[in-house]
């Protein structure tokens, strides 16, 4: 691993200024850990003094983090305006921290100096060189983040130069370069980066928003003109349109340019620590995320899948495994015989010279997509559809006699309540099962499981955790076909299932037996 470049993480403080984003202290010190795993260099945990929150992680994170790459690093702002270092109580709050790197966010923006801070230009630029060097004077390793760099640099490049002069001057380690408001774009990006290192000889870093949609290409441009620093956060998340995704970048700049950045195993492992941290935001993973989303290496045309089958390679522009992701063939109306074929190799079904049994599936996939199905989205329906054509596996747990759900409501002002009763067999015995809920899905839902526990006591360990409803024919009102997508998990993994049909009701039965279904069998549990 290269030590001369810092991979600088945000996530726990510029990302959790994203819209719905509340971490608690618990939540970060579970995201510094994943942080870690991935192998950044530095894990910015907060402001501590600005809210009660960010104190408390720096506190805990003193006796239960033990991180093994990343060092921690404290957020907070230069001393107020005609201060000193020495005495401002904020500036104070960093170094009781106890971080043993503080980043200083500084004005470089003239009209964020004079109208925002109402100060004088001279008196910012004191400013800085004060608060860095009070700092380093402690034994702190400082970065300062100049905010507005961009915008204040072609407002008044001189200015803007002599802003990250006083940071470097003054002992600054790195002095981040910031497209705060997101403006930029690549070309503009590469040359005031060259030109700021030309002109200074600072050490510079690069943080980018999202605003353009060039947040990426922007630090990349960065790196390309001599920045030997990058900030972003895990998933892009960050306010309005969102930070760089420091995975992408990593990825990028390790597989594209070739910089030894994180060992291997760790990228690898990048898949999987995206969507932990995903877990932990309560933000579901964004399947056309670069390299890490469900859909990166997703190949739906037949016309791919037949090139696919010869070689991988021709529609892939890395191995997914580099970073912990996996080829995923979609099977669709658009899918050919080799598209099948793959699927069912990936699923471990395999249909190679079976040539009678994959038309007779495709046919039906086919036909099924007419009537709404989409088994691009539901892949553990396609699973089941695939097993039950071919014989393989158990695919029915019970055998369904009949189900019904009513709703009631008593009173203008009382909720309704729903009521289902399903009829099965299964375990060699008729069972009939009641569910109330607040909705008949839910009641159908809770009547279900009461109906099979008895037999599958496995099933209390599958959760419905999503559910989705699309109106197909839109111009048929309120008699149009429906189709509902139901994610189902085990705590560990999730899967989706699909029904389509003109009762909504009814297609939420199909997804909901089918998903309950398929953990059954994902879990190995035998048909009793």
């Amino acid at each position: 691993m290269s030590t001369d470049f810092h991979v600088y993480d945000t996530t726990m403080r510029d990302g959790a200024q994203q819209e719905g984003i509340n971490l608690s202290v618990a939540d970060k010190l579970v995201i510094a850990r994943h942080l870690d795993d991935l192998g950044v260099t530095h894990v910015e945990g907060g402001w501590p003094g600005a809210n009660p929150t960010d104190t408390e992680f720096f506190a805990r994170a003193a006796t239960e983090l033990d991180l093994r790459t990343a060092t921690l690093a404290a957020f907070g702002s230069t001393r107020k305006a005609g201060g000193s270092a020495a005495s401002d109580p904020q500036v104070q709050g960093l170094l009781d921290s106890g971080a043993p790197v503080i980043t200083l966010v500084a004005k470089s923006h003239v009209g964020h100096v004079e109208r925002a801070l109402r100060t004088t230009r001279e008196e910012n630029l004191a400013m800085i060189t004060d608060t860095v060097s009070h700092l380093v004077g402690q034994g702190r390793t400082v970065m300062v983040d100049t905010e507005h760099f961009f915008d204040g640099y072609l407002l008044d490049r001189e200015y803007a130069l002599a802003c990250v002069r006083a940071a470097s001057d003054a002992g600054a380690e790195v002095v981040a370069l910031c497209d705060t408001n997101g403006g930029m774009l690549p070309g503009q990006v590469h040359d005031a980066v060259a030109d700021v290192i030309a002109s200074t000889g600072a050490r510079l870093g690069i943080h980018c928003h999202n605003d353009t949609g060039c947040a990426v290409a922007n630090t990349m441009a960065a790196v390309e003109a001599g920045a030997t620093h990058v900030q972003g956060t895990v998933n892009g998340y960050g306010e309005r349109t969102g930070n760089a995704d420091l995975v992408t970048v990593v990825a990028n700049l390790q597989l594209k340019l070739g910089m030894d950045l994180v060992e291997p195993y760790r990228l690898q492992d990048a898949t999987r620590i995206a969507h932990a941290i995903s877990e932990v935001t309560n933000h579901p993973p964004f399947s056309r995320q670069p390299y890490v989303g469900a859909g990166a290496f997703a190949h739906k045309a037949g016309l791919h899948a037949s090139a696919i089958k010869v070689d991988p390679d021709l529609y892939q522009h890395i191995e997914p495994k580099a970073v912990g992701n996996d080829m995923r063939m979609l099977v669709s109306d658009m899918a050919g015989r080799a598209t099948v074929e793959l699927k069912s190799r990936e699923i471990g079904v395999d249909l190679d010279g079976k040539d009678e049994t994959l038309a007779r599936v495709l046919a039906r996939v086919k036909t099924l997509e007419q009537r709404g199905y989409t088994f691009d989205a539901a892949d553990a329906s396609f699973e089941l559809l695939l097993r039950r054509e071919v014989g393989a596996g158990p695919t029915q747990y019970a055998q369904v006699e009949s189900w019904r759900a009513i709703t009631d409501v008593r009173g203008a002002d009382v909720e309704a309540l729903s009521e289902a009763t399903v009829k099965v067999h299964a375990g060699g015995r008729r069972i009939v099962a009641t569910g109330e809920g607040n909705g008949p899905v839910n009641a159908l839902d809770e009547a279900l499981r009461q109906a099979l526990v008895v037999v599958y006591p496995e099933i209390e360990q599958l959760e419905l955790i999503d559910y989705r409803v699309r109106i197909l024919d839109a111009a048929h009102g309120t008699d149009a076909v429906t189709r509902v997508l139901i994610e189902t998990s085990d705590g560990t993994t999730s899967w989706t299932t699909i029904g389509v049909a003109a009762n909504i009701v009814e297609a939420s039965w199909q997804a909901l037996l089918d998903g309950i279904t398929f953990g059954l069998m994902r879990g190995g549990v035998p048909v009793r």
